[in-house]
């Protein structure tokens, strides 16, 4: 199926009245969470993965990718309007937006950032529909010794290359293969660190995790950081852009789309470094008359461009998972183990096995990005009065519905003795920043590169030298070490040379 059958097959299903209405919902709850500082996509959608047994999946997907998109988008008003980005990627966006709030001109700094957000939305979810299906003929030939090399590569980039410690990273990566490992071994039928515990023998949920992480933890650190005092919100004015607006922003929101997009699909891409190089790229290509605006009463450049560039990396983190089955963070993650939940493995075969299914949840990006320029403009007077919720009901709501959620799954004690004891531990590690996505994503992709490796070992008849025999296998073993060791070796260099 080529990819504009696959469009128009998923805009077919997506257009329906049903499928709308999740999307709505899907992109008002995202906004919302956007705004509001240290609730993200990751958290939302975790605390939302109990509706995966009771809503069909079409419906589910739709829902959670308009959270993601909408969190995207909603980022930028905590920035602008408070100097306090919610997510890693709208950090670069308060540079330029704050300082453009401060001087009255919050309403265009929101307006670029909304319209640069759609822009790069868009061209974002062109690339998932027309690269897609490349990646996936690419991926049909790999084998199981490259697929295992392929997650070990994606293990080291997003524990010990995107972090800000590699021991720290690799630490809760090790913490979630240990999680992932819990329950009965699918070739042995042995009980795996189960401690004679009935309801451990089918595994500890890949959704109670979620949960615990980036709702429980997340709500227990934010309630322990939490100080006094009333925010203070800038006035948003009009968000009417003047044409020196339109005419400075259009270069940037292709610049930043173009940019960004690349870096999502990239193992170890995220969206901290394409922000971050959008807004030095702007800052040198700015006009000479607008070059004193950076720094100092902000430059409508500096929020077009890096707003782009975060909007298109988040577009492009959905392309490894749905072609590869590999979530490179850890909203990603969580929407992977939502697809586990519907016994639906992301991967090569996802496109050919579920393509409705598929290419309703593209088309429904393309209808959210729309769907997200008409609630954000017209709405910001409403986004920016969400931003003086009270946070203590904000955390205690937060926490009712994770418990509610996580013990209508299985109505079982010992699943919300899980969830608090290992919600107590990432709040702990958040305290000491440990990064808690290596967490979900070695619980999932942990038993995945098992099966992986004993197909190979079967396969090879117990030859471990098959992961380096084989070229394509040898390859990304050879950057996952480049990537493992590669700063830690520069880094001395440099510092033995000065």
């Amino acid at each position: 199926m080529s990819a504009f059958e696959g469009l128009a097959l998923g805009f077919g299903h997506a257009l329906t009245l049903g499928n709308l209405g999740w999307a709505l919902l899907g992109c008002f709850l995202g906004t919302a969470v956007g705004v509001l500082p240290g609730i993200g996509p990751a958290l939302t959608i975790a605390l939302l993965l109990p509706i995966t047994f009771q809503v069909e999946a079409t419906g589910a997907f739709i829902l959670f990718c308009g959270i993601f998109y909408g969190a995207m988008y909603g980022g930028s008003t905590t920035s602008i309007l408070l100097n306090t980005p919610g997510e890693s990627g709208s950090i670069i966006t308060a540079l330029e937006g704050a300082k453009m709030a401060r001087n009255g001109r919050a309403g265009p700094a929101l307006a670029t950032a909304a319209i640069g957000s759609f822009v790069a939305g868009t061209i974002g979810t062109l690339g998932i529909s027309f690269l897609g299906p490349v990646v996936v003929d690419f991926a049909l030939k790999l084998g199981p010794a490259e697929y295992f090399s392929l997650m070990v590569l994606c293990f080291v980039t997003v524990s010990a290359v995107l972090g800000g410690s590699a021991l720290r990273g690799l630490t809760s990566l090790a913490f979630g293969l240990l999680l992932g490992l819990v329950g009965i071994d699918l070739q042995t039928g042995q009980p795996r660190m189960t401690f004679g515990i009935p309801e451990l023998l089918d595994g500890v949920n890949v959704v109670l995790v979620a949960v615990a992480l980036f709702a429980v933890g997340e709500t227990l650190y934010l309630a322990w950081r939490h100080h006094e005092g009333a925010a203070v919100v800038r006035p948003v004015g009009s968000i009417l852009m003047s044409r020196s607006d339109w005419k400075r922003s259009w270069k940037p929101w292709l610049r930043g789309s173009f940019l960004g997009f690349p870096f999502g699909v990239m193992p170890a891409g995220g969206t901290e470094m394409p922000t971050m190089l959008s807004y030095y790229a702007e800052r040198r290509l700015v006009a000479p008359e607008h070059a004193a605006e950076f720094g100092t009463t902000g430059a409508i450049e500096g929020v077009a461009g890096p707003e782009a560039a975060n909007n298109a990396a988040a577009a492009g983190i959905l392309v490894p998972m749905l072609t590869l089955g590999l979530p490179t963070s850890a909203t990603a993650a969580i929407m992977l183990s939502a697809f586990q939940s519907y016994g639906i493995n992301p991967g090569p075969l996802l496109f050919e096995q579920q393509s409705a299914l598929v290419w309703t949840l593209i088309a429904s990006l393309y209808v959210a990005n729309i769907m997200l320029v008409v609630l954000n403009l017209p709405l910001v007077g409403l986004w920016a009065r969400i931003l003086k919720v009270p946070q203590p009901q904000l955390y205690a709501g937060i926490l009712v519905f994770a418990t509610i959620g996580t013990y209508g799954i299985s109505n079982s004690v010992v699943d919300l003795v899980l969830l608090y004891g290992i919600g107590v531990v990432a709040m702990f590690m958040r305290r000491f920043d440990f990064p808690t996505a290596p967490v979900v994503i070695g619980m999932i992709l942990g038993p995945m590169a098992e099966q992986a490796m004993r197909q190979a070992l079967t396969i090879s008849q117990g030859d471990w030298t098959t992961f380096v025999t084989r070229p394509g296998s040898a390859v990304l073993l050879v950057v996952a070490v480049a990537a493992l060791v590669g700063p830690r070796v520069w880094g001395a260099w440099r510092g033995r040379a000065a």
